[in-house]
């Protein structure tokens, strides 16, 4: 049952820098998470465009991609470092290859990998062992009983030549980005703003069950269900970065969440992890120190979503050295702290939890300094105790409630901040 609270003024708990502008956190303008799903699960029935079979083939002195599609498309190629790859987007696309499809590459490709990247647009990612040129790229249309065939020749190139390369198309999509990066205004009703995030998505996976529960597809379900208890209280206006199976980056979620002015940040996640015997549920708040070593690695992993999707990596200079930023950083990361704690209270009395229920590490989806931002691992795909759970309307369910009731409480708290002063989380009961 939901606590039964007054509707609260959304600009008195707003985080203390509100109308401090800092730059959004943008990396590389585009939409962007992991390696790509199973081949049956990329396919797309709806697509007029469906790819059959793809290889590689050549040598390390021509190296030549080779998709076959049901028909001509328009697409764009663009390279990446850090590590080296070579991008191609195209329109939507079912991809209906078999199965191992990219595992394996030839000559300056190591693998490739496939899915859908947002709506209405897909994306290979091939990864090669050194800088690279595009020699060639082109669309065969289909003639003689043979398929169209996307082709994409590579030759070797210096890594000065390939850098400048990576520059130019970095320079173009942060031009593209600022231009057109929305900003919302801030609410006015008096309902506060909260903004789930559900993990992963289009041709980032996340983690992989042992029965093939799909991570993004799990959060995905178990987002839309908080979403609508919160919205039903009537206190509250949630926004999702993502309803459907679309790729988001990084940074792309943060900035989402800054220019709606949140005043929460949830990410829902599922993770695995090595050893069958992890399980249960975690809390994850930002921290440049890793709460232990299992900690950091699940924080490395997710770091990892951007570069496997094939988005651009760039070093935030946005950064404002100012005492008062640093003060707002600070109390931010303590309301995180104070939500994290009072999620685990709501969920101990009927959710498993992880032994070290809440940990910190350097999340950069938590990276927010002006919005309070947790990250919520549901559980472990890779336990199957877990993963039968993740998969349960009725766990589902009753963790949501849990989540709805923490919101709730955390709220509360910043309103009564509010007159009190500032929280110290080691105050807030766990």
């Amino acid at each position: 049952m939901l606590l039964k609270l007054t509707t609260f003024p959304s600009r008195c708990v707003a985080p203390l820098l509100r109308a401090v502008t800092l730059l959004l956190l943008i990396t590389g303008g585009l939409p962007g998470p992991a390696a790509a799903a199973d081949a049956g699960d990329q396919a797309a029935p709806n697509s007029s465009l469906v790819a059959r079979d793809a290889k590689v083939v050549g040598d390390g002195a021509r190296t030549r991609f080779v998709m076959d599609l049901t028909d001509t498309t328009t697409f764009t190629v663009f390279p990446l470092d850090e590590p080296d790859r070579v991008v191609i987007d195209l329109p939507d696309v079912g991809f209906a290859l078999p199965e191992g499809t990219g595992h394996d590459g030839k000559g300056l490709v190591t693998a490739f990998r496939f899915g859908q990247i947002s709506a209405g647009k897909s994306r290979i990612v091939l990864d090669v062992n050194g800088p690279v040129a595009v020699d060639k790229s082109f669309v065969l249309p289909p003639a003689d009983g043979q398929p169209a065939k996307l082709v994409v020749d590579l030759v070797p190139t210096s890594r000065q030549s390939f850098a400048s390369a990576v520059r130019l198309y970095r320079d173009k999509e942060q031009q593209a980005a600022a231009a057109s990066a929305p900003q919302a205004p801030p609410p006015s009703d008096g309902r506060l703003r909260v903004v789930i995030d559900p993990g992963h998505g289009g041709i980032d996976s996340g983690a992989i069950g042992k029965s093939g529960t799909l991570e993004k597809n799990v959060v995905l379900a178990f987002a839309k269900i908080v979403a609508k208890k919160l919205e039903a209280s009537g206190r509250y206006q949630v926004l999702m970065t993502r309803s459907d199976d679309s790729f988001i980056s990084l940074g792309g979620r943060v900035a989402f969440a800054r220019s709606h002015h949140a005043d929460l940040f949830v990410s829902i996640h599922a993770d695995s992890f090595w050893g069958d015997d992890v399980r249960g549920a975690t809390i994850y708040t930002l921290s440049d120190r890793a709460s232990d070593k299992m900690a950091a690695q699940i924080a490395e992993s997710e770091n990892k979503s951007d570069i496997l999707a094939g988005v651009a990596v760039t070093e935030d200079t946005s950064e404002v050295s100012d005492i008062l930023i640093d003060l707002a950083r600070r109390e931010t990361k303590n309301f995180a702290v104070v939500f994290a704690r009072n999620m685990i209270k709501e969920l101990k009395p009927s959710v498993r939890l992880f032994k070290h229920a809440h940990q910190q590490a350097g999340f950069m989806v938590l990276k927010a300094p002006d919005v309070p931002s947790a990250l919520v691992e549901l559980g472990y795909l890779s336990n199957q105790e877990d993963e039968k759970l993740l998969t349960s309307d009725a766990w589902c369910d009753r963790t949501a409630d849990a989540m709805t009731r923490a919101v709730d409480n955390y709220f509360r708290l910043r309103v009564a901040q509010t007159t009190t002063g500032s929280i110290d989380p080691a105050t807030v009961e766990q």
